[in-house]
């Protein structure tokens, strides 16, 4: 089973720890409506979208509300130690939650405990603990863009705001980037660096490129990182590895925002509706 973990920006929402339901454009996780427009319920809005793709089992959600300060972060962490020792999960990802090491440690430990261990995926807040622990190696995907890479190519930052400013965030130095993270021991098995050339990449350097087709009003959409970072969990589930995942992933989001059609005003509602088709297309082109 896929289990995605991460946070809303409503305090309100307690931790919930439920199937996810998605209907008529609609996310539901224990009964709450989320719109999956973007942050961690468009992640779940493109998995599930792919899962129905693969005819997988529709992921599990470890959810709360955190308007930032890190309260509900710390909730879920808690929950996550608790029970994720006795839980049947094969695939899980990390995304918008409270860096915290201290509790990235605890929480990670209690994956590693499950018997069998589940593939472990990481983006956003949890990538930048996952990286200040020590413990990158440990995953078998980070998706990163250009300024969160160049994070984790500093040895040194304890957090993005402070990555030196040497290390240039820009496209260009991507390939760089990539080495330097691998060789301080900062990225996962494999990295997904999303951008306007996304990049497939591991410690022998960058293994795929996808670039086109280029829609230009995805660039004032926001969750479309979160979409590729969705479907590459799915097909992870699914069986692919990473770097086949993340390329997978990465070639059906431009798919699927072209199909889209978007204005600067579309939500990425409109661009999840167009996964399947777009999955179906990359399976039948790449060799």
């Amino acid at each position: 089973m896929l289990a995605v973990a991460g946070t809303v920006p409503d305090p309100t929402v307690p931790v919930l720890d439920a199937p996810v339901e998605f209907a008529g454009g609609v996310l539901r996780v224990a009964g709450r409506e989320l719109p999956p427009d973007r942050g961690t319920p468009a992640l779940l809005g493109a998995a599930v979208a792919a899962c129905r793709f693969l005819e997988l089992s529709l992921p599990h959600a470890f959810l709360v509300g955190d308007e930032g300060l890190g309260r509900g972060s710390r909730a879920l962490y808690e929950r996550m130690v608790e029970v994720l020792p006795g839980r049947d999960i094969s695939t899980l990802a990390f995304h918008y939650l409270q860096p915290d090491v201290d509790w990235h440690n605890r929480v990670l430990f209690a994956a590693q405990s499950m018997a069998p261990a589940p593939a472990l995926i990481a983006d956003a807040g949890f990538m930048y603990a996952a990286k200040m622990s020590g413990q990158a190696g440990e995953y078998g995907l980070f998706t990163p863009d250009a300024g969160e890479l160049a994070f984790l190519a500093d040895e040194d930052a304890p957090h993005p705001f402070y990555t030196r400013g040497f290390i240039l965030q820009d496209e260009h130095h991507v390939p760089e980037l990539i080495a330097r993270a691998y060789a301080h021991g900062n990225a996962a098995a494999c990295l997904l660096v999303k951008g306007s050339t996304d990049r497939v990449a591991d410690c022998t350097g960058v293994l795929a490129e996808v670039s086109g087709p280029s829609v230009e009003a995805m660039e004032a959409m926001g969750g479309t990182g979160d979409t590729v970072t969705g479907m590459a969990c799915a097909l992870m589930e699914y069986g692919l590895p990473a770097p086949r995942a993340a390329q997978v992933a990465a070639q059906a989001n431009r798919y699927a925002g072209e199909a889209a059609r978007p204005t600067p005003a579309s939500q990425i509602g409109e661009l999840i509706a167009h996964i399947p088709a777009a999955l179906k297309r990359v399976l039948e082109e790449l060799p």
